[in-house]
């Protein structure tokens, strides 16, 4: 009896132990650590359930597709956010650029007008300084000439020219601490010119001409 009783309980402990590996092959299964499911396919079809063939969702292909295309989206949008901000730096740029060129443009101009008027009047400053010269030329040359003949010379003169080379011969004798020859001129100049000259002189400011 006791051969007996130890023969049945070691075949119930197979049966356990047959029943706990196929149980956890069973589990392990599910869990995706080992794939037994062509091993329980007849047992599946006896119940008359297919077997799942697929891999578990943590181990899928379809799962870490869904991950790197989620990655890419992140990155293409982080691009496209990126691509938006160069953009917009790039037209703000572009708006200093054309600012800066009318600002360029603007100085230009001005000194173009500012060379311009620099230009006209260092004419005109070598013109009243030739015109000058030439007074001052004229005056010592009456000046050194006997009053008569000066006044020969004179006559010949317009009025305005005659006003300023007086009006310089007044500067030099005042320069040169000297007499003025302009009223020995006016002394020997027929009297209706010289009243004409006089009062030119009188009421005319000088001449830059």
């Amino acid at each position: 009896m006791p051969r007996g009783n130890n023969l049945g309980k070691t075949i119930v402990l197979l049966i356990l132990i047959i029943i706990m590996i196929l149980g956890g092959l069973l589990w392990f299964d599910y869990l995706g650590v080992i794939n037994a499911k062509r091993l329980f396919a007849p047992v599946y079809k006896l119940f008359g359930q297919t077997p799942q063939t697929s891999t578990t969702a943590t181990k899928s292909k379809p799962l870490i597709a869904d991950l790197d295309d989620d990655r890419l989206a992140k990155r293409l949008e982080a691009l496209d956010i990126r691509a938006q901000e160069l953009d917009k730096r790039e037209d703000e740029i572009a708006k200093g650029e054309r600012q800066s060129d009318a600002v360029a443009q603007e100085l230009e101009e001005r000194l173009k007008s500012l060379e311009e008027r620099e230009a006209t009047f260092e004419a005109q400053r070598k013109k009243y300084e030739d015109r000058d010269a030439e007074l001052i030329k004229v005056a010592r040359y009456w000046y050194n000439m006997p009053p008569a003949t000066a006044v020969a010379e004179i006559l010949k003169m317009e009025d305005q020219d005659i006003v300023d080379i007086f009006r310089k011969e007044d500067e030099l004798a005042e320069k040169e601490r000297r007499a003025s020859m302009v009223s020995v001129w006016f002394m020997n100049m027929p009297a209706e010119r010289a009243a004409v000259v006089q009062r030119k002189m009188t009421n005319k400011p000088q001449s830059l001409d």
